[in-house]
């Protein structure tokens, strides 16, 4: 869910850059710019009392949000401790910043990473790994391990498997006894295992080159895209990227979703980010295979994960199109969050573009 997707400062309906992982039960949080928490309140997830923040780098547009999060939690009684991951310098900051939010009911443990070090969770893992900004900053990517096979529901039924605990126990790969007798193994209703899926979230940095290596295939990679390329001079004097840019990388990696997630909320407007973006991937097969769910309330909105199935399937019978790689459209760049002046003609591309994908 993107709670924030403006570079640098906020626009009228564009907070700036965090980004919350719903996996399992967890909640994670990466980056905390100025009024997350609102965002939060405002979206279908609400205030959770997050146990794992994730802050790629330490400008401000990044933390933010930071003090304001922890002493709202605090003013509610919070007791579980909540632990804060970042580069080098994140125990210094947030101690200096201590004057700000004060006294805390609950426990905050601080972590600084290392490039290459991982969190574990259950089930999964979060990778840091070097980005360029000029400053200490790290990328993150949640991968997940092996997960089991596909249960298939018509053939549990066929088999006569009651809805259970019998079919819990056949996807977990326990056998199991049927009233009538007859053993059904794991084996005849649950598919390959599947791999994982990953996530990447580069924060800010120049073209992250290191992504297509350590993270080849990714499902989603959001890589930042702060300025198009007519102002690729200054993407590379300041450490950003351009819209291009973002792209190439994720043809690059291979990857089966690509979002351009930061636009920037001062010299360049969200729509041609979109079409930047559209233009550099091509709006092929990708697009044609995607179903996106849009929530816009703000800039709070949650994406649908790439069908790979549904793609495959797709090109199966016979359909041209781009390979399946980066997807075609920036959705990130919340598409008519950006107040006037709007560039008309751009934004009727964008929709022309949208419905000929069938999004």
């Amino acid at each position: 869910m993107f709670l924030g997707t403006s570079a640098s400062a906020p626009t009228a309906r564009r907070a700036p850059s965090a980004l919350l992982i719903r996996r399992g039960g967890d909640r994670l949080l990466f980056d905390c710019g100025e009024g997350t928490q609102r965002q939060l309140l405002r979206s279908s997830v609400g205030l959770i009392d997050l146990e794992q923040i994730f802050v790629t780098h330490l400008h401000a547009d990044h933390y933010l949000g930071l003090p304001g999060l922890l002493k709202t939690f605090s003013l509610r009684m919070r007791e579980a401790p909540l632990t804060i991951y970042g580069p080098a310098g994140l125990r210094e900051l947030t101690e200096s910043l201590r004057r700000v939010f004060g006294r805390l009911s609950y426990r905050v443990e601080l972590v600084e990473l290392a490039p290459g070090e991982l969190v574990r969770g259950e089930g999964y893992r979060i990778c840091a790994f070097p980005v360029s900004h000029g400053v200490a900053a790290l990328g993150y990517a949640l991968v997940e391990d092996e997960r089991p096979g596909r249960f298939d529901d018509r053939a549990a039924d066929a088999l006569g498997v009651p809805f259970g605990p019998e079919r819990g126990r056949l996807q977990r790969g326990e056998p199991v006894i049927l009233p009538d007798g007859r053993s059904v193994s794991a084996a005849e209703l649950v598919g390959p295992p599947r791999p994982g899926r990953t996530i990447v979230y580069t924060g800010d940095t120049t073209p992250a080159e290191m992504v297509p290596a350590l993270f080849p295939g990714a499902d989603v990679l959001v890589h930042e895209a702060t300025f198009t390329e007519e102002e690729a001079e200054r993407a590379r004097i300041t450490g950003h990227s351009t819209a291009r840019q973002a792209a190439q990388l994720a043809l690059d990696a291979e990857t089966w979703s690509n979002v351009a997630a930061v636009a920037a909320g001062i010299t360049v407007d969200a729509e041609s980010i979109a079409l930047e973006t559209i233009a550099a991937v091509g709006i092929g097969g990708n697009a044609l295979g995607q179903r996106h769910t849009r929530r816009h309330m703000n800039d709070v909105w949650r994406p649908r994960l790439f069908d790979r199935s549904a793609f495959e399937a797709w090109q199966r019978e016979g359909r041209p199109g781009a390979p399946a790689r980066a997807a075609a459209l920036a959705d990130a760049v919340c598409l008519g969050h950006d107040v006037p002046p709007v560039d008309v003609e751009k934004r009727a591309t964008l929709r022309r573009i949208i419905a000929t994908a069938g999004l």
